[in-house]
């Protein structure tokens, strides 16, 4: 070998070695300094735009569930991960431990569970989706919450039952019930909880079980009504009563509440778009809960779906303050919570929905002009039904009973006058309130004016007519929309096992009647 091969043989060498000392320290390098690897890039985007959503097989959340809107999430940079999670406790531990990010849920047991976390959006609220049902099929005379008391005095050899799903709409429909009207005590009866309304409709149907009444919702309310059985009150006779609200944790708000406001937006949008056409959410609907065509078009027109717009008005104009209040306290009665919330605004944030209430507005301009229909529904109008104002008061004395509400205090009048007390006026307050709860489109109002025997049979007559009328005039003061009609019975209905000349049969009811 000569010179000048062994120069060559040495240059090779050393750019081997010097090519093999270059990778050995660039991989060295790498691994000292740990530079992210493209995928690892990727892989975190995804992980930090990620979002878990808890919620339940209720027809009211199909919308997360649907691919439609996965891939409207997928579009504004979110990837939305929903998971079914039955148990409410259970929900809510896993939004507070950071397993979720938001949850849907109904306001009581947003109230009830207290997550930590804020409303963020509300989804519905149902208007005949949930309703009490009256097993009248196996009694006969069992026709309003009126006959409950008879029912019960009756039959005392085994105690009457009621069933519903516990935990659930079902559950809180009943206790409404139990704080409002006289008739009506959980304590009455023997409770029996299922896991689902269709197990209670299978209760109510058995008649081996001792069974007067039965919290369900649709289909079931359907199919109960076509049988036969009388449902005495629904959601839409109550339509502040039940509502399903977006929770997110407050480490999301605090953290990023941008990903909140996308997320806002992109289910208002979807929802928009259901509004218009409500062909793809029925479908849905309907696969979700294995039902047919048209128990899925009946569990679908018991539910009202908040526009943004109707969001955002709730949120900002103190009505969710009122309906959080309300609720707290039906809770509060029945020692589910220990006091009603005196600040309410802190329990939601209404900041985070203006985005999607801004996608809504723009909207609404451009289909004003040639859908002034659609618009409106996109505000949020044009649900009503036909006014009460059509009914005449014999058609309101004569029209079904729903039942009486509770008079927590005495309507007192002045002796032997027409004159209502100051104290009076305070019950009259207060009952005014448990009044506008209700839907004036479907319930209507009879104050009945009761007096002992003492005195001549007409002068009473003429004077509970004339403390009816009053009483009537009172609560239209209060600025309330429903049909009221006044009716005097004098001494002809003394409360059952006193005497007729006993003061105590002096007494005013407030009675629910079904319109429409």
């Amino acid at each position: 070998m000569n010179k000048r091969t062994n120069q060559v043989v040495l240059i090779l060498a050393l750019n081997v070695f010097g090519f093999c000392c270059l990778v050995f320290g660039s991989f060295w390098l790498m691994n000292k300094i740990k530079l992210p690897s493209i995928s690892s890039d990727v892989e975190n985007t995804s992980e930090k735009n990620k979002l878990t959503l808890l919620g339940d097989t209720f027809s009211g959340y199909s919308t997360f569930r649907s691919q439609a809107f996965q891939e409207a999430v997928k579009k504004v940079g979110l990837n939305l991960r929903y998971e079914d999670e039955f148990d409410q406790t259970k929900r809510v531990q896993r939004l507070n431990q950071g397993q979720a990010d938001l949850l849907v849920t109904t306001l009581d047991q947003f109230l009830k569970q207290k997550p930590q976390g804020k409303i963020v959006g509300l989804i519905d609220r149902t208007v005949g989706a949930d309703a009490v049902i009256l097993n009248t099929k196996k009694y006969p005379n069992l026709k309003s919450l009126l006959d409950l008391s008879q029912l019960v005095a009756r039959d005392n050899r085994q105690q009457l039952t009621i069933t519903f799903a516990g935990d659930t709409p079902s559950e809180y429909l009943a206790l409404v019930l139990s704080t409002k009207f006289e008739a009506f005590k959980l304590s009455s009866f023997q409770v029996n909880k299922v896991a689902d309304a269709s197990d209670a409709w299978k209760v109510l149907q058995d008649p081996n079980q001792n069974v007067a009444v039965a919290v369900l919702w649709e289909p079931y309310v359907t199919q109960a009504r076509q049988k036969g059985y009388t449902v005495v009150l629904s959601s839409k006779d109550a339509p502040g009563t039940i509502v399903d609200v977006i929770v997110a944790s407050n480490r999301l708000i605090e953290s990023q509440p941008e990903k909140i406001s996308e997320f806002l937006a992109a289910y208002y949008r979807h929802i928009d778009a259901v509004i218009r056409d409500t062909s793809q959410l029925q479908a849905q609907i309907a696969k979700d809960g294995k039902l047919s065509v048209p128990d899925a078009e009946a569990v679908l027109q018991g539910i009202d779906f908040f526009t943004s717009i109707q969001a955002k008005d709730w949120l900002t104009d103190g009505t969710l303050d009122k309906r959080i209040k309300s609720t707290a306290a039906v809770l509060t009665l029945v020692g589910r919570m220990n006091e009603v919330p005196e600040k309410p605004k802190e329990l939601y944030a209404s900041a985070l929905i203006g985005k999607a209430a801004e996608n809504t507005q723009n909207l609404i301009k451009l289909v004003r002009t040639d859908n002034p229909e659609l618009a409106d529904r996109l505000v949020g109008k044009g649900q009503e039904i036909a006014s009460t104002s059509t009914f005449n008061a014999n058609q309101i004395e004569n029209a079904p009973n729903i039942g009486n509400l509770q008079v927590q205090d005495e309507v007192e009048f002045a002796t032997a006058s027409m004159e209502i007390t100051a104290k009076g006026k305070q019950t009259l307050n207060k009952l005014a309130q448990e009044i506008a709860e209700f839907n004036e489109q479907t319930v209507a109002v009879r104050v009945i004016g009761h007096t002992s025997g003492t005195g001549g049979v007409n002068s009473n007559q003429r004077l509970s007519q004339k403390r009816a009328e009053e009483v009537v005039a009172y609560l239209r003061d209060r600025r309330l929309k429903h049909k009221l009609v006044a009716l005097g019975k004098g001494s002809s209905q003394p409360l059952p096992g006193i005497s007729v000349n006993d003061p105590r049969n002096q007494r005013t009811e407030i009675r629910l009647v079904r319109v429409n």
